[in-house]
């Protein structure tokens, strides 16, 4: 394919088949999103010459962990191997390309700028480095919501282990400066999704009334936990169902684990069939009304588990005392 038109009209054909589907449908993002890197690289060099250095392009949000639905928008950054003005300059030359070719293949924008197009999310090795120690050292509430949002990179296209790399040393800091309970205060706000009678609670407002808000109630509780599980136990997974695969006995008992990890299958398969899917904001809402009986014991059984796992961490972190 030579356009992102094509691309585009690719991503439409395709979708479809697997849009009920959550494994098959990452897969397909991760093919399109490789795709457009493709085009994006040779009208790059057709622009700039050739890549001076070798370099990842990495996926964060929920493409980083595996865990998009039939919509998502756009969370990327690039590492490159080599510094210097006119590689910089390259490298994001290449990352505004590849932003304005996924937006044109179905990904919106990013509304926080985490994209390759942003200085901030596109920098050499050395230059990344000295922005992780500063993020870690700062650790203001800002600076940790970054952290994390890297943590959840996964390289797509390039030089893995640039990225790996880096997220090695995060790790290693956040141990050596005791930073969890930072980490802590940062993500595991929780979003009660059950209410004291026992009841889904829904938006009361807006265009989305009666709906169960999935990613802030249901999905949040779990991706959050886990991560700040993964990030104790030095798991570099990014998929939450990975991490709590490699999760051990210390971090958390292998029966709450395959408990956990079928509550969270179960949620992401009933954001694919149950929600609207015509726009990304739409996908994250769940209209309760058209559920039956048991689906909605399902999604109480689902949040009920969520709220439990947040507890666990919260508790396993405050009691440690890091």
């Amino acid at each position: 394919m030579t356009s992102y038109l094509e691309i585009r009209r690719f991503r439409d054909d395709q979708i479809i088949w697997v849009s009920r589907n959550h494994l098959q449908l990452n897969q397909l993002h991760d093919e399109i999103i490789q795709r457009v890197i493709s085009v994006s690289i040779k009208q790059t060099e057709t622009k700039y010459g050739s890549l001076p250095c070798p370099f990842t392009f990495f996926m964060m949000g929920s493409a980083g962990r595996f865990e998009q639905s039939v919509w998502s928008d756009q969370d990327h950054g690039i590492i490159y191997q080599q510094q210097g003005d006119s590689i910089n300059d390259y490298f994001l030359a290449l990352g505004k390309e590849i932003s304005q070719g996924l937006k044109l293949a179905g990904y919106d924008y990013c509304d926080g700028d985490v994209m390759a197009s942003n200085p901030l999310w596109c920098k050499s090795f050395s230059e990344w480095r000295k922005q992780l120690v500063n993020w870690s050292n700062n650790s203001n509430w800002e600076c940790i919501r970054h952290l994390l949002i890297f943590i959840d990179g996964r390289s797509l296209y390039g030089d893995a282990s640039l990225l790996e790399n880096l997220k090695i040393e995060v790790y290693q800091t956040i141990h050596k400066e005791n930073l969890f309970k930072k980490v802590l205060n940062n993500t595991l706000y929780l979003q009660k999704g059950i209410g004291v009678l026992g009841q889904i609670l829904v938006e009361t407002h807006g265009p989305h009334t009666g709906s169960l808000n999935i990613k802030e109630k249901a999905l949040f509780p779990y991706v959050n936990a886990v991560r700040l599980l993964s990030i104790k136990g030095n798991i570099l997974e990014t998929s939450t169902i990975l991490r709590l695969e490699k999760l051990s006995q210390v971090e958390l008992p292998s029966i709450k684990r395959e408990l956990y990890k079928q509550q969270f299958l179960k949620l992401l398969n009933f954001r694919l069939t149950l929600s609207k899917r015509d726009n990304y904001e739409n996908s994250h809402y769940l209209p309760i009304s058209t559920l039956s009986k048991t689906q909605k014991e399902e999604v109480k059984e689902i949040l009920k588990n969520g709220a439990a796992l947040y507890r666990y961490v919260r508790k396993l972190i405050e009691k440690e005392d890091y």
